[in-house]
């Protein structure tokens, strides 16, 4: 579990160094499918991984906003701020909480139970998805999409000293 967390993270990062040598108004501009476009599904990203750790935990939740995060430096600032509660609570993750159940109301009211284990598996399934999604669009600008390559990224590898 953790290791997929930090392959998204590295993933994510490097989308937002290709970010950097992009136009804005590329960034910007509203595609096919996803949330929008390349900045915003980021943005979106980012903003569902840190509300479902908050959700999870039982702590508030607010909605940010796109229009207030519209830059990739807004967006990686926002990124680095969330990024400490999520990385706190992946690293804490252990087996006695992958079968705590998980109630959530559904727009419709109707009501789902799922565990935790399903929800933190679904946020990395979430990133993945939409990273497939930039990568299409990093295409279609005529741009090599960032590699999606697991190997080689040395995540099961301990840091040296």
């Amino acid at each position: 579990m953790q290791m997929m967390f930090k392959y998204n993270w590295a993933v994510r990062e490097d989308w937002f160094k290709w970010c950097e040598e992009i136009s804005e108004s590329d960034l910007l501009e509203k595609r096919a499918g996803g949330v929008g476009g390349i900045l915003h599904t980021l943005f979106h990203i980012v903003d569902v991984e840190w509300s479902w750790v908050r959700t999870l935990q039982g702590k508030s939740d607010f909605n940010e906003s796109f229009e207030e995060h519209s830059s990739i430096r807004q967006v990686r600032e926002l990124e680095a701020a969330f990024r400490p509660e999520v990385e706190a609570f992946v690293r804490n993750w252990n087996g006695s909480m992958e079968n705590r159940e998980f109630r959530d109301v559904m727009p419709d009211g109707r009501e789902t139970l799922d565990t935790w284990g399903e929800v933190m598996r679904h946020m990395i399934a979430h990133e993945i998805h939409h990273v497939g999604q930039l990568s299409v669009w990093s295409r279609e600008i005529g741009k090599q999409p960032v590699s999606a390559n697991l190997i080689g990224r040395r995540l099961t590898l301990k840091a040296k000293n």
